[in-house]
């Protein structure tokens, strides 16, 4: 009996760069295959070949479906198949109802009128295979991130999709959701769905599981079965060497308190009656890694948003540097003072798509490389290529597009564009997400560099490990509240859980 797909050989070049080389998998019927690797290995290129992104003609190598060649000129001809994509950045229009989301461009339709209640019928049935409660008239903008993509995956099904590819599906999620997600994921397939599944989250990518195919650099490193492998094994042949250990801790020294925050207030930006901080105050020292934990929503984001200045909505506080009231109306104030925020959504908020990589890491420091109103383009140049540099930026020349770039090289290179202004303080927010095990060792790295110089960071996370791995001290917020100051000694996932959910918190 043939396997449901089996891709061969597949060679995928951009000009003189070969991205995929000799790439092969194999999924069987109701079978979950992971494709772990870093950023940049090609496993999002792989995908984008079998899907027809990349049309037939423009790679080397056979697909072969359910025993038969295929040869996808374009995305629709896969899904006639029944092969689904759903990618990192979802593709419903947030405008339009869930209904409306599902259908758009296959309406259901009797004698040339499109037919509602049956839309509406299929819909509701849909929704109940995903496990979503809601109205299919439900607008997609007024849902949460988790529920958008268990949308995505309800229209995958309205096509009969046999084989569903999910790139990076939970990065944006909270755990509750990764649950749910997760859970539907193993019940389809054992429906008889096959899933392929990219993540950078080894802990799923081993729960979620039955092989494992890992590449590096566009080369197939080995298929292997996934209750046979640890995480250590993945990562090893990911990255090509054996890391021993994920958090690179380094003795540092910290030293007196730089900032004071204190009493701060902020409510929603859309509905001022809502708090979203809630009377915060803290400290900074120098030389230190403060590390702020607690679930989506506690106000940890908002809080560091009122300290540089973006916040959109209103709030008031006190902030003090090196014991002097320091008023920052908006980002540059924050920036001349020497602080630097690193935002969450580097895709939303840091990087600037159409520009190339130099002009992305320059783009605050402009000053710098100016005189009488004109820029010197050689002591930019000569900047850009230090940072580029000293961050180990992997990028052919900082002329292409940063859009071209791996998410971890995009993160580095946003770095790189505030270690331009050299902060004395660096806050920066959910610094790894969505980046593989490679790129993270190196920002921690990184991190501990930096510190080591007298740079205090401030560091927002939603993976405990990570909290943990690094930070010097924990800040505990929730529902807008600071809960604990904790020292990050002998310090554990339960402890900030507990400290977290419970009524009176933990002492400083």
């Amino acid at each position: 009996m043939y396997p449901l797909l089996e891709m061969r050989n597949i060679v995928k070049c951009f000009g003189s760069v070969k991205a995929l080389d000799g790439v092969s998998i194999r999924l069987e019927k109701g079978e979950i295959l992971s494709l772990c690797g870093e950023n940049g290995s090609g496993k999002s290129t792989l995908m984008k070949v079998l899907c027809g992104i990349y049309a037939h003609g423009e790679y080397e190598g056979e697909i072969i479906y359910k025993g038969k060649k295929i040869e996808p000129k374009k995305i629709a001809d896969t899904e006639d198949l029944g092969i689904a994509i759903i990618h990192q950045e979802l593709t419903l229009v947030k405008e339009l109802s869930i209904l409306e989301n599902l259908f758009l461009g296959s309406e259901l339709c009797d004698y040339g009128i499109m037919d509602f209640e049956l839309m509406h019928y299929e819909a509701k049935a849909l929704l109940s295979k995903v496990k979503l409660s809601v109205s299919p008239e439900t607008k997609v903008g007024d849902l949460g991130v988790g529920q958008q993509q268990l949308v995505e995956i309800a229209k995958a099904m309205s096509k009969n999709a046999k084989l569903l590819v999910l790139d990076e599906p939970t990065a944006p999620l909270t755990e509750s959701e990764t649950d749910i997600l997760l859970t539907l994921v193993k019940e389809l397939r054992d429906s008889g769905v096959s899933c392929i599944y990219i993540s950078h989250k080894l802990s799923e990518v081993k729960e979620i599981s039955d092989h494992i195919c890992v590449i590096r650099d566009g080369v197939p490193i080995g298929t292997r079965e996934a209750k046979n492998m640890t995480t250590d094994d993945i990562v090893t042949m990911m990255v090509g060497r054996e890391m021993k250990q994920l958090f690179p801790r380094e003795e540092h020294d910290i030293g007196e308190v730089v900032l004071a925050v204190k009493n701060v207030n902020a409510w929603d930006k859309s509905n001022s009656s809502i708090p979203k901080v809630r009377n915060a105050s803290f400290e900074l020292r120098k030389g230190e890694i403060l590390g702020i934990s607690g679930l989506v929503g506690a106000g940890r984001t908002e809080l560091m948003e009122c300290l540089y200045g973006c916040y959109q909505g209103k709030y008031e506080g006190e902030f003090y540097l090196d014991g002097k009231q320091l008023i920052t109306k908006n980002s540059r104030d924050a920036l001349e003072a020497g602080i630097a925020m690193v935002p969450e959504d580097r895709k939303q908020n840091g990087i600037v798509p159409v520009m190339s990589v130099g002009q992305n890491m320059s783009l605050v420091a402009l000053d710098q490389f100016t005189s009488a109103g004109v820029l010197n383009d050689t002591i930019e140049a000569n900047t850009i290529a230090e940072g580029v540099k000293r961050l180990t930026v992997k990028t052919p020349n900082t002329e292409i597009a940063i859009s071209s770039l791996s998410g971890g090289n995009q993160q580095k290179a946003i770095l790189a564009r505030f270690l331009m202004v050299n902060p004395s303080i660096l806050i920066l927010d959910e610094p790894t997400r969505g980046i593989d095990v490679g790129a993270k060792y190196e920002i921690y790295k990184l991190m501990f560099k930096l510190v080591k110089t007298g740079l205090s960071i401030i560091m927002v996370s939603s993976e405990l490990p990570e909290v943990l791995g690094i930070s010097d001290r924990v800040l505990v917020m929730h529902e807008g509240i600071i809960k604990g100051d904790l020292v990050n000694e002998n310090l554990s996932q339960k402890i900030i859980m507990d400290c977290a959910l419970s009524e009176e918190g933990v002492a400083t």
